[in-house]
């Protein structure tokens, strides 16, 4: 049995005048990725702010209704008075605004309906059609959809806000917060000056588990910005008073094997090994892209000792920046740069679980592929943090890249330290292939981080170093900002293994789906902060 479909409407209204011209907007999103799927507005001649506001909640709960009419609704508005009044929490008073809130009671049944009040700020998407409403009415027109702006302008506020935002999911510096403390024995209290995190959204940690594939939240759907609207509402009174709204993996064994052997920690290419193995060659069950990104498993690599850098076969690397992994001795609490981590979407050589990395064909998105490079700009335009576009320069990435710039307004930069693995002979082939025609290089390959595949590829040590240097450089370009990085599994995996710190065997129990999102923070004192792995719910 499904879920009925969530919906979100956002509505507003105003009047340049109170009373006087007067018009609404409303927009109903897909709750689950922050698509717009339907806007009205309306310019209704001299009314009032409250009338106005009524009557655009009016037209965004049936533009939802004729959308899904099962679909539950979450009401955003930033009237106080229609937001108390339709939750049953205040008495409408005022015989103009009567019939209207049983006009709006009648679109859905009550149980299917919530109300939530919102800041202006984050109400302005439905603020600039109400504006555009009357700016029509203004001229004698009436506003048309097919000229509305809404939508890239209210994005591009967004994306313009003041203060750098801490990152996808949550409040980066309230998360680490908790991890410092904890550490320090003193769990439970953030360090003063710290902002509190955002309830709901997950936070940093390590859970041990030998498979690490599970979602680690769902994008948000907010759609805070500024308008930008020609004209604002001369007044905007809030009181009763007037007349008159799994994908399958990478294009290759996992884009490398592990944009393959990545589907899952052995999601195909290479089983998991108990550590205590002392034979066995890695199980495949061709259910994989190989994308580097994954060591040996387990059963073959057991390194615990040595703190160096993330080339050396020895296990733990030291943290970004120099610092030990041991404790944070005068941590920087500023703002952090995020590293929103996406995936690119399918190619044909996903389905098919081929080596596809930089050495090879440099395959395009499929149509499955741009599909989801489609859904999950959406997801990110909704969450509204990203700040700067930089990309692998493998075509299936710079297309994945472009869907998402040309949501945010945003131009893409290229980054070649951001490619995915050269696999040398392997390209184009699938685990199977090559464990047929090269098994001793594979052996070697498996059991080594230093090992090349066949034919002049790359180790995973020499990746290591190429991503550890791209994240340097990075990090120290764009400190305080949240950057989106458009990469392959490989480099995701990665980066996500030396903000934990873990050995590179670590890489074989992390799950990257194709389109996939994952973000990391990194702080001024060299500490970081894994704050997302492998969210898919965009995709859903």
């Amino acid at each position: 049995m499904t879920s009925a479909r969530e919906l979100v409407v956002e509505a507003d209204g105003g009047s340049r005048g109170n009373p006087g011209p007067a018009g609404y907007g409303a927009v109903v999103l897909d709750a689950a990725t922050g698509e717009t799927l339907a806007e009205a507005a309306e310019y209704i001649g001299v009314a009032t702010n409250n009338v106005a506001e009524y009557k655009g909640l009016v037209a965004g709960l049936k533009a939802a209704r004729e959308l899904f009419p099962d679909a539950t609704v979450h009401v955003r508005m930033d009237s106080k008075l229609v937001v108390e009044q339709m939750s049953g929490r205040w008495k409408i008073k005022h015989p103009d605004m009567k019939p209207l809130a049983a006009e709006a009671g009648r679109v859905f049944p009550a149980g299917r309906v919530r109300y939530e009040w919102i800041p202006r700020e984050r109400n302005k998407h439905a603020d600039r059609l109400a504006n555009e409403a009357m700016d029509a009415g203004r001229l004698g027109r009436r506003w048309e959809p097919s000229g509305s702006t809404a939508s890239l302008d209210a994005s591009a506020a967004r994306n313009a806000a003041a203060p750098p935002p801490s990152g996808p999911p949550g409040d980066a510096r309230a998360g680490a917060a908790r991890a410092r403390a904890a550490l320090s024995g003193t769990a439970g209290t953030p360090s003063a000056g710290t902002s509190a995190g955002i309830a709901g959204t997950p936070t940093a940690g390590a859970s041990g588990a030998p498979t690490a594939g599970t979602p680690a939240g769902t994008p948000g759907t907010s759609t805070a910005g500024a308008s930008g609207a020609p004209a604002a509402r001369t007044s905007d009174a809030r009181t009763d008073t007037g007349a008159g709204a799994r994908p399958a993996t990478d294009d290759g064994p996992n884009d490398g094997p592990n944009d393959g052997p990545n589907d899952g920690p052995n999601d195909g290419l290479f089983a998991a090994e108990d550590v205590t193995a002392t034979s066995s060659t890695p199980v495949a069950s061709g259910d994989f892209e190989a994308e580097a990104g994954a060591l040996a498993p387990t059963g073959h690599a057991a390194r615990t000792t040595g703190a160096t850098r993330a080339d050396a076969p020895a296990s733990t690397p030291v943290q970004p920046q120099g610092t030990a992994p041991q404790g944070w001795a005068g941590p920087d609490m500023g703002a952090p740069a995020t590293f929103v981590l996406l995936r690119h979407g399918e190619t044909a050589l996903t389905p098919e679980k081929r080596f596809s990395g930089s050495g090879g064909s440099d395959p395009e998105l499929s149509a499955a592929g741009l599909r989801q490079a489609e859904a999950v700009a959406a997801a990110l335009a909704a969450r509204g943090t990203i700040q700067e576009i930089v990309s692998s320069p493998l075509t299936r990435c710079r297309q994945t890249a472009a869907a998402v710039a040309a949501r945010l307004g945003l131009d893409v930069r290229i980054e070649q330290g951001l490619r995915e693995t050269d696999f040398g002979a392997w390209e184009g082939l699938t685990f199977g292939e090559v464990r047929e025609r090269y098994p001793e290089d594979l052996d070697a390959w498996l059991a080594s981080p230093k090992a090349a595949p066949t034919g002049g590829g790359e180790s995973f040590a020499t990746v290591a170093r190429r991503v550890a240097a791209t994240r340097d450089r990075l990090t120290a370009a764009h400190a305080g900002r949240t950057v989106l990085l458009v990469t392959h599994v490989t480099p995701i995996k990665t980066l996500v293994r030396l903000a934990l710190g873990a050995p590179p065997e670590s890489l074989f129990r992390m799950e990257l789906s194709a389109a996939s999102i994952s973000a990391v923070a990194y702080y001024g004192d060299g500490n970081a902060s894994v704050r997302l792995l492998n969210d898919t719910s965009h995709l859903r």
